[in-house]
C-alpha cells in the first residue's frame, strides 16, 4: 500500500516522458509519479526506489527522492519561509512548502522563524504540519541520570514548568522556576537528566549537581553585590520570591553559596544586608 507522508521502496512500474510510475509489486495498477528530475540515472523498470509520498500542488499523490526534514511520526524543526492569511509555510526540503495553519500553532510565528513541528493529514487528505507536538514525541529515550541533552521548548505551563522535545523526539520538562529567566516556546535548551522516571520522560534541569553549580551562583552573587555598590540589602532571610527576582536562583542554592562566600572570607552577613569585604 503507497502511503501518504512515509519514506517506502518502490518499485519502477513504467517510464513516460514526465518520469516513472513506481508502486507495490503485489497491487499492479496503483502507481504514483516520480518526476524526471528526481529519477536517478539508469532508473530501469523493476528497479526499487526508496521514495517519500506527498501530494503536489494540484493535489496529485507523487513521489520524491529528496530528503524530507520530518516524517510521520517524528517532528522535526523546519523554517518558516511565509505567512498568509490562512496559516504559515514551512521549508521542509521538498518543492512543495508544508502548510502549518493557524490552529495548528502553538504561538504565532513569523517569516524567518524556526519552530518544532509533525505531519499529520487533515480532512481534505492532505499533509499538514502541527506545532502540536505532545502525542508525537517518545517516552523510552536512550539517556540516563546526569547525561547532557539538547532539546526545544514546544509548551510553557506556569505551574509545572517548560516541555522539552529532546533531540525533537523524546519526552522532557524543566520545572517551574529552575531558570533564571523565563523560557519559551521555540527556545534551544541543553540541560542535564536529573531523573529519568518510571515512564520513561525525563526530569530536566539547566543547572549543575549542588556542589558543582555553587561556584556559579557565588559569582553571581558577588556581581549582584557589585551592582549594589557592594552592600546586597538582604539576606538569605529574604524570601524566595526576593532572591529569585534579583538573583535567579533558589533560596536554598543562594543559602549554599552564600555560606561558601563566607568560609572563603569574601563577604560578611549583617543582620539585613550583605556586604562585600
Amino acid at each position: 500500500m503507497i502511503e501518504l507522508g512515509k519514506k517506502q521502496v518502490l518499485t519502477v512500474c513504467r517510464t513516460t516522458d514526465h518520469g516513472v510510475y513506481v508502486g507495490e509489486k503485489e497491487e499492479k495498477g496503483q502507481a504514483v509519479l516520480l518526476p524526471r528530475k528526481l529519477v536517478p540515472e539508469g532508473t530501469a523498470v523493476g528497479d526499487s526506489l526508496e521514495v517519500f509520498i506527498y501530494r503536489d500542488s494540484e493535489d496529485r499523490l507523487v513521489a520524491t527522492t529528496q530528503e524530507p526534514a520530518v516524517v510521520f511520526g517524528h517532528p522535526a524543526v523546519m523554517k518558516v519561509v511565509s505567512v498568509s492569511r490562512i496559516g504559515a509555510f514551512l521549508d521542509w526540503g521538498l518543492d512543495k512548502d508544508l502548510f502549518l495553519p493557524f490552529k495548528e500553532q502553538t504561538y504565532k510565528v513569523k517569516e524567518g522563524d524556526e519552530c518544532l513541528a509533525a505531519l499529520y493529514i487533515d480532512k481534505s487528505s492532505r499533509l499538514c504540519a502541527t506545532m502540536k507536538v505532545y502525542d508525537y514525541l517518545e517516552e523510552g529515550s536512550p539517556y540516563k541520570t546526569d547525561d547532557q541533552v539538547e532539546g526545544i521548548v514546544y509548551e510553557v505551563n506556569e505551574r509545572l514548568g517548560a516541555f522539552v522535545a529532546v533531540d525533537c523526539r523524546y519526552h522532557g520538562r524543566i520545572p517551574a522556576g529552575e531558570t533564571a529567566k523565563p523560557l519559551r516556546c521555540g527556545d534551544r535548551v541543553r540541560a542535564r537528566v536529573a531523573r529519568v522516571r518510571e515512564d520513561g520522560r525525563l526530569d530536566l534541569s539547566v543547572r549543575e549537581k549542588a556542589y558543582l553549580q555553587i561556584e556559579d551562583d557565588a559569582e553571581q552573587i558577588m556581581k549582584v553585590i557589585d551592582e549594589y555598590a557592594g552592600v546586597l540589602p538582604f539576606t538569605d532571610k529574604a524570601s524566595p520570591e526576593v532572591i529569585k527576582r534579583e538573583l535567579g536562583i533558589s533560596k536554598n542554592a543562594f543559602k549554599r553559596a552564600v555560606g561558601h562566600l563566607l568560609k572563603e572570607g569574601r563577604i560578611a552577613m549583617g543582620e539585613k544586608s550583605i556586604r562585600k569585604i
